[in-house]
């Protein structure tokens, strides 16, 4: 089996793990689910980093009760592309500028979207707590990576992509 593949499922796994670890808000998909995600576009790279970012928030929203319609594959795509984006500058080493750049994307970008159907109190009431959930994400993945790309280059030869 390849590494790769193997690598990305163990992030997806712990994507799914962290979708079912909710923060206590009336919004029931914000969850530890992207910091998997920040590991896995760390080690394996931007599609990586897409792929579990895009796919934990669906898992997150669906195990919320959230209906999976537009808006969710709309965050979804948000949701890869900040992983993506993460992936590439940590693999260039700017990793706290990329750590910015995912926390101001996710906070304050990517629910702009949802102002059109749900109007700006909702998206205003929605910062704080997305601001505390991503914070924490980017802390846990930020403090686990170092070790996991040290394990990734001692198991493989090296690290597929940091």
């Amino acid at each position: 089996m390849n590494r790769r593949f193997v690598w990305l499922a163990v992030c997806m796994a712990l994507s799914v793990i962290g979708s079912f670890i909710k923060l206590p808000t009336f919004v029931g998909s914000i969850a530890l689910d992207s910091a998997p995600a920040l590991v896995a576009a760390a080690v394996l790279g931007p599609q990586a980093g897409a792929t579990v970012a895009g796919l934990g928030h669906f898992i997150s929203a669906y195990i919320g009760g959230w209906p999976l319609g537009p808006f969710h594959w709309l965050v979804a795509c948000e949701m890869a592309v900040l992983g993506a984006l993460f992936a590439a500058m940590y693999g260039r080493g700017w990793r706290f500028g990329g750590a910015i750049a995912f926390f101001v994307g996710n906070v304050f970008l990517a629910p702009l979207p949802l102002v059109v159907a749900f109007g700006w109190p909702l998206v205003i009431a929605v910062i704080p707590p997305l601001s505390v959930a991503t914070a924490m994400n980017i802390l846990i993945a930020m403090a686990v990576m170092p070790s996991v790309v040290r394990l990734a280059a001692k198991v493989g030869g090296k690290a597929p992509h940091a």
